[in-house]
This record gives structure tokens, C-alpha cells and sequence, in this order.
């Protein structure tokens, strides 16, 4: 204890990861109730943001519910870290379509459940991480910034939280 009686809470990566994995719940929850409750269709490049999240959550909640070593710490925030990036690539993209001249915005595609039920899988992937003319709307924005721009700053905010745990590792 110290001086006021309070005991100084150490931040473990543990801890850490956990508050990732909640942070990436929270924003497939707003994902949900943008869709569900407001309306808003996702377009491919929305869902492939979503996988990105999901994915990256599911290596912080592995890594809280593992707590490993500190070789087992790097190697989780190695893995956060990429899914982290190939999510905010994916935003990125999104962000780049939105801006785009509308003679340059790529044609709008057929609707998703219709692609993944006639299409070969491989050509449902690259219309996910291509989008289409869809992707290119802005239905929302908060503070000027679209939901993809918003989502790129949730996953910069991810994989640093998660490459930080790299130097927050314990000592051996």
C-alpha cells in the first residue's frame, strides 16, 4: 500500500487484452445496432471490417483467458497486432472508395446473401475486399467522419494496444 492507503493497480497484459477483446465486443454491438436498429445495410467492405474486428477479438480474448509467459505475450500481440492491420487495410480501402470522384466509384454489385449463395467462394472474397459502388456511400457520419474512417481509428487503437503489450510483457 502506499501513502494514502491505496494499493497502485498494475495494468498486466492480461488485463489489457481483455479490455481489447471488450473493446472490439462494443464495436461489433454498434455494428449490430447501426444495422438492426438504424437501418443501415453493410456493404461487403463493411463485412470484411467486421471479420477484422471479430478476428482480432477473438486473439485478445485467447490471449486474457491464456495468460501466458512473456514469450506468449509477444507472440499475441504479434497476432492482435496483424489482424489489427489486415482489418484497418480493409478500412482504408473503404475510406479511399468514399472518396473517390462519383465517375470513378466502381459499379454497385449484387446484394451479399445473393453472392454467397451463387457464387464461388473465391469470387465472394474478392467482392468483399474489392467493394463495389455500394461501399462508396456515406449513410453516417460523427465529427465529418464516416463509419469506415471511424472504424480505421478503432483498429489503429487496437493494434497499438496490442503491440504495446510487446514492452509490457513481465520480465522472466
Amino acid at each position: 500500500m502506499n501513502k494514502n492507503g491505496l494499493e497502485r493497480i498494475r495494468l498486466t497484459p492480461r488485463i489489457w487484452f481483455f479490455l481489447g477483446f471488450f473493446g472490439c465486443v462494443f464495436l461489433l454491438s454498434m455494428g449490430a445496432y447501426f444495422q438492426f436498429v438504424g437501418g443501415l445495410e453493410p456493404c461487403p467492405l463493411c463485412i470484411s471490417q467486421r471479420i477484422g474486428i471479430l478476428l482480432t477479438g477473438v486473439v485478445f480474448l485467447i490471449a486474457g483467458l491464456h495468460n501466458p509467459g512473456r514469450a506468449g505475450i509477444k507472440v499475441y500481440a504479434i497476432l492482435g497486432t496483424l489482424a489489427a492491420v489486415g482489418g484497418g487495410a480493409v478500412s482504408v480501402r473503404h475510406v479511399w472508395l468514399q472518396h473517390l470522384p462519383p465517375e470513378e466509384v466502381p459499379e454497385c454489385g449484387p446484394g451479399l446473401e445473393y453472392v454467397f449463395n451463387n457464387f464461388p467462394l473465391t469470387e465472394t472474397l474478392k467482392l468483399m475486399l474489392n467493394g463495389t459502388g455500394d461501399c462508396a456511400k456515406v449513410d453516417w457520419t460523427f465529427w465529418g467522419l464516416s463509419m469506415p474512417a471511424w472504424t480505421l481509428i478503432a483498429f489503429l487503437m487496437l493494434a497499438a494496444l496490442s503491440l504495446l503489450q510487446f514492452w509490457n510483457a513481465r520480465p522472466n
